[in-house]
């Protein structure tokens, strides 16, 4: 009678682990792109900022207007709108 019981609580003992186990963790289907983003790389873009590279040489006119921005300290929208008027006649 021993032998049983003792048969019956290792069985239990045994089974009862598997049961309570956690199950794996379901596959990410976002890894993959992830994945093949790694395996290969981008180019990286080597196109310099807009305003290092004019399309054009810049105009004596457009020089000119800039240097009176600068000795007015103006900056943004405020340097902008002085250079198109400085621009339009002529940068005096």
């Amino acid at each position: 009678m021993k032998a049983v019981l003792a048969l019956i609580a290792a069985a239990s003992l045994g089974l009862s682990g598997t049961a309570m186990a956690q199950a794996a963790a379901p596959a990410k289907p976002a890894a993959a792109p992830v994945a093949a983003a790694k395996a290969a790389p981008k180019a990286k873009a080597t196109k310099a900022p807009h305003a290092a590279t004019p399309s054009k040489p810049r105009t004596a006119v457009s020089i000119e207007c800039s240097k009176q921005a600068d000795a007015k300290g103006l900056h943004g929208k405020a340097r902008e709108s002085f250079r198109n008027e400085c621009k339009k006649h002529g940068g005096k």
